[in-house]
């Protein structure tokens, strides 16, 4: 019913920059949260940095000052810039939206995913 479609990912050196691009489509009434995860070979997925509807944000601490989350809620899409990049941030990034859909006549809401984007920093 919502589909997120990710770009921007790939290869940069340590220090370079980034920018993440995620875009919702589909069914969709309203989206609540958006945010961005990543998940490192052998580690669990962590949460990166999260938006609310009303522009709140929230980030984790290994990217403060570094990672900038912003939306555009009349394109449903989230943007993820990434400054000063460190071979840490290598991952798999995903981006996730708390979303209403309208469907058959009933609203529901659950929280959906995009298939992942590749972040390869070298040192």
């Amino acid at each position: 019913q919502v589909q997120l479609v990710e770009s921007g990912g790939g290869l940069v050196q340590a220090g370079g920059s980034l920018r993440l691009s995620c875009a919702a489509s589909g069914n969709i009434f309203n989206i609540n949260t958006m945010g961005w995860y990543r998940q490192a070979p052998g580690k669990q997925r962590e949460l990166v940095a999260g938006i609310t509807h009303g522009g709140s944000t929230d980030y984790a601490d290994s990217v403060k000052g570094r990672f900038t989350i912003s939306r555009d809620s009349t394109k449903n899409t989230v943007y993820l810039q990434m400054d000063s990049l460190k071979p840490e941030d290598t991952a798999v990034y995903y981006c996730n939206a708390d979303a209403q859909v309208y469907y058959l006549g009933i609203y529901s809401t659950r929280r959906y995913w995009g298939q992942g984007t590749q972040v390869t920093v070298s040192s």
